[in-house]
């Protein structure tokens, strides 16, 4: 075998010395003509250089590549599901790559629905039987005549008095079970199904023994799932970004009747499923830092509604039934898994020629109550996308509304068509939040700024309806109508928002990240010289600003000449700052409005100026 050793060592060598000829001699660093990667820290290789075994991950979805080259003000993204693994990779790597550091699951509804005669369930006008729970059957019967059989095997006087259906891409733990006996996981091909049997009065027993016990009415729960874990896979890659993940509680069945409303017939059931879920969770994921809080998509309007929390009857009736499910739902999730925040995000209608819109005031009491709820976040839509509120300043009441709400709104004035901007609602929710910290109610305010327009017949894909893209200057601009009163900004949604179009949003924003975005202005001397501090984005020193008002002659600009010389004011978002410049306020004749624009040092200007009025 020595002549294989010495053959051996002569390859050896000879890779080697390959190596040698391919190592640059500038200090170690790659040189050449190609353009060097902005998102990648690792300096380029050629083909010829061996990789890194020790520090390079690759699957089948390719690398992952955890640098934030373009960081920009919205931190948060709704992710619509999706079967596809390595779209999920995709995703993160994008998000993350703008600087977000959240992701919000889309979710799914409970939903009552009628059986036939044989147990199968049917859809949700109860006519014909539903393709997805079809197949879920056992020793030949449907899995609710199943689960029937088996109750009255136990108890002649047991009855299923509801069957309600639930559907996910999750996979459970047996902690989804209470009475394993009658619950149980039933696969089916590649949808596994989860039976479970509760309570009519959403109480959960600690035993089987009451089912053989008495006879009673139960609810069956027919839960449609995956064989494989989503929400595993999106912890994981949270784990790997640096993300958090708010997955989706189940949603409150709607009130037949009014279906923006959740149905109170269904709450007591909506607990029992959430409750058995959390625990679940609870046992899988309780040490996981990915895990951010839950999202409770039920949606409602912000506008001048009543929690209680009482328990009395009477008084219970009168509160709102979705409030009522967001303060359920909230005392779960505080014994199953304490810290975790529910997040909710109402929508905002300021529209004055319907009778469901609300003032700024009203929508203020609204934020009131939902924080008695305990709910941790709430992340109101700025309703902006959907024409329901504009973006406008005080002094720009009497200006036309932007050319792209006229088809939901009409050929109007700002002031004619909505009782407030955007910045006038979350100025008030601001205070709001301010008022209920004092009463003891720890809440937080984002902002879910809406990354889409009326799409006039043009939409992102099928399933976006009416609703198209819209471009990075409008967002810029919703970022500066929010951005002082919050302290995290999220979107609604990645896909298809983010991703529609050429070039796709995503896409504008790696281009132009770095574009200033002021959100505020304060008069601050510094010393013994008057001035302004500017809270924002990307205003580093170079940046000039402009400041203008009626009646003067020449605009006034001046060249940034500090940032960040104080602290910044608490709760704001991530990566904002201050920028100082120096101006003479006793210039601006009292009670004008003065616009402040931000220039960058390379010459591109804010999407948005502000309009401030200061008081001498």
């Amino acid at each position: 075998m020595r002549w294989f050793t010495a053959l051996l060592g002569v390859a050896i060598l000879a890779a080697v010395a390959a190596v040698v000829l391919v190592l640059p001699r500038n200090g170690g660093k790659a040189s050449g003509d190609g353009t060097p990667i902005a998102s990648s820290s690792v300096p380029a290789r050629t083909p010829s250089t061996p990789a890194p075994k020790a520090e390079e991950f690759t699957d089948p979805c390719g690398t992952f590549d955890t640098a934030v080259p373009t960081p920009y003000a919205v931190t948060g993204y709704w992710l619509i599901p999706t079967a596809d693994h390595c779209t999920w990779r995709r995703q993160f790597s994008a998000i993350h790559r703008l600087g977000g550091d959240t992701v919000i699951r889309i979710g799914w509804g409970l939903q009552a629905r009628r059986v036939d005669d044989q147990g199968r369930v049917l859809d949700k006008a109860g006519e014909e039987i539903d393709p997805r729970y079809e197949p879920c059957v056992e020793d030949g019967l449907s899995c609710e005549a199943a689960a029937e059989r088996d109750l009255k095997a136990a108890n002649p006087g047991n009855r299923v008095s509801w069957t309600f259906v639930y559907r996910t891409d999750e996979a459970f733990g047996p902690g989804l079970f209470r009475c394993p006996e009658f619950e149980r996981k039933i696969p089916v091909g590649k949808t596994v199904f989860y039976r479970l049997i509760v309570n009519e009065d959403g109480s959960d027993d600690p035993t089987c023994d009451n089912i053989r016990a008495k006879g009673r009415g139960y609810h069956v729960i027919l839960i449609a799932a995956a064989e494989q874990d989503s929400l595993t896979e999106l912890l994981d890659l949270g784990d790997r970004f640096g993300v958090k993940v708010f997955p989706a509680l189940p949603l409150a069945p709607r009130d037949p009747a009014q279906q923006s409303r959740a149905a109170r017939q269904g709450t007591n059931t909506l607990t029992t499923l959430t409750r058995r879920i959390l625990q679940d969770y609870g046992d899988r994921f309780g040490d996981r830092t990915s895990l951010g809080g839950f999202y409770q998509p039920f949606e409602v309007q912000m506008r001048d509604m009543r929690y209680s929390g009482s328990n009395d009857p009477e008084e219970a009736a009168k509160d709102h039934p979705t409030l009522r499910v967001y303060a359920s739902q909230h005392e779960i999730v505080e014994q199953e898994m304490p810290g975790r925040p529910i997040l909710v995000s109402p929508y905002l209608d300021a529209r004055k020629r319907l009778p469901i819109s609300a003032t700024p005031k009203e929508v203020a009491r609204g934020f009131e109550a939902l924080a008695r709820t305990g709910v941790g976040i709430i992340a109101p839509q700025d309703s902006r996308g959907t024409g329901k509120v504009g973006l406008f300043w005080p002094d720009e009441r009497d200006e036309k509304v932007d050319e792209r709400l006229r088809p939901v709104v009409g050929e109007a004035d700002n002031g004619t068509a909505y009782h407030g901007s955007t910045r006038d609602y979350y100025r008030e929710m601001s205070a709001a939040r301010d008022r209920m910290a004092e009463q003891g109610h720890d809440v937080q305010l984002w902002a879910n700024v809406e990354a889409f327009e009326p799409s006039q017949g043009e939409p992102c894909e099928a399933r976006t309806g009416s609703r198209g893209r819209t471009d990075k200057k409008r967002l810029d601009a919703a970022v500066t109508q929010v951005g002082r009163y919050v302290s995290k900004i999220v979107s609604y949604m990645w896909s298809d928002f983010f991703t529609c179009g050429s070039p796709s949003l995503s896409e504008e924003i790696t281009r132009d990240w770095n574009r200033p975005i002021p959100v505020d202005a304060v008069r601050r001397p510094r010393d013994i010289q008057d001035g302004v501090e500017i809270r924002g984005y990307n205003m580093p020193m170079g940046a000039k600003v402009t400041l203008k008002w009626e009646g003067q002659e020449t605009p006034k600009v001046v060249e940034v000449a500090g940032v960040n010389l104080n602290p910044p004011p608490p709760d704001q978002p991530a990566r904002m700052e201050t920028a100082w410049v120096p101006f003479d306020w006793t210039q601006v004749p009292p009670g004008l409005w003065v616009e402040v624009e931000v220039t960058a040092p390379d010459g591109r200007p804010a999407a948005e100026a502000l309009h401030v009025r200061v008081a001498l």
